[in-house]
């Protein structure tokens, strides 16, 4: 029998209605069109603007429309990982609150904080649990309300993000298909250059937090992009390299979606064409752990058994990594 190995077979996602373009973003913030697009790429994102509603709503009619496409029953999962920054709370996990909101009632679930490298960090972890043999069915779900963290009056992090969910079935395979490879690495020193200063133990919340907007995400964009450009293209390489695949053996590169710059400068690297690439920065922005399985779902139609994917991400932490995968089934 062949080795075990853990593979997705299926992708539900969900997007909030609500379109904030660069239009109307120019009306809040000193910004254009022109100058959003030729540095970052993103022409809209969605925002969830239902009151009351938070990322464990998002990823709840994300893992529902996930379950109604592979005709999954709520029972018979195992476990769910939700990959998030933005939780309903700090606690409890928002894992838990999808799974209850989603009657998920026979399986455990916890929450994985890596930023954009959140997907592909709970990716290599589901595939653990799927190749000891211990676990059936387990579901990712990325979901992110950015727009909760995000000042509206800083144009430096409040053209970049959107609001999103989508979530994976992985299961095991038998044919030699799925998750192939991995590389996964942080650097603690990143975490002064993209952060929420407050709010933590380090500083808890108080008026003077509140009054000082330091519940917003801080980025310092320079350092941030320097390190992605380095790192992301270097690990997606290296598993390339690892892994004895060429150009020409790879279908496709499933780069993380924060920047159009970095995006191209991981196809140069990997020597791939931009026809490799899948790319929705454009419509969504950056939904940071969602941004990889939001591509999957969008590209769903093109992809084939057997195809070579690179999955590749940078984020917060800092957080990095790349995964190797052969894609399981054919369009559905």
């Amino acid at each position: 029998m062949s080795k075990v190995r853990a593979a997705i077979t299926g992708i539900g996602a969900y997007l909030p209605e609500y379109r904030l373009n660069n239009e109307e973003l120019s009306k809040m913030v000193d910004t254009t069109d022109e100058w959003i697009m030729q540095r970052i790429g993103i022409k809209e994102r969605r925002i969830l603007k239902e009151e009351g509603k938070a990322t464990s709503d998002m990823g709840t009619w994300a893992v529902q429309d996930l379950l109604k496409k592979t005709g999954t029953k709520p029972g018979e999962v195992d476990m769910l990982i939700c990959a998030t920054i933005t939780p309903d709370m700090i606690l409890p996990a928002t894992a838990n609150i999808i799974a209850y909101k989603c009657k998920i009632h026979n399986a455990w679930s916890f929450d994985i904080n890596a930023a954009c490298s959140g997907f592909i960090f709970a990716l290599s972890t589901a595939t653990q649990f799927i190749e000891s043999g211990r676990y059936k069915k387990v579901v990712i779900v990325a979901a992110e309300k950015m727009s909760s963290i995000i000042d509206y009056t800083d144009r430096n992090t409040c053209v970049l993000f959107g609001d999103g969910a989508a979530a994976v079935m992985v299961e095991p395979n038998f044919e030699d298909l799925g998750v192939m490879d991995y590389i996964n690495r942080v650097d603690g020193l990143g975490r002064h250059h993209l952060h929420i200063k407050a709010g933590g133990s380090l500083k808890p919340a108080s008026e003077e937090t509140v009054q000082n907007k330091e519940h917003y995400l801080y980025q310092e964009g320079q350092a941030v992009f320097k390190a992605a450009v380095s790192s992301m293209a270097n690990v997606a390489a290296e598993i390339m390299e690892r892994n004895n695949l060429t150009s020409e053996d790879v279908a496709w590169l499933v780069p993380h979606q924060a920047n159009m710059r970095i995006i191209e400068a991981t196809a140069r690297r990997m020597e791939i064409s931009k026809d490799q690439v899948m790319i929705n920065i454009q419509k969504y922005g950056n939904t940071t752990a969602a941004t990889i399985p939001l591509c999957l779902f969008d590209y769903e139609k093109q992809l084939k058994k057997g195809d070579n994917v690179i999955l590749a991400a940078f984020g917060a932490g800092f957080t990095w990594g790349s995964t190797y995968l052969k894609w399981a089934y054919d369009p559905k």
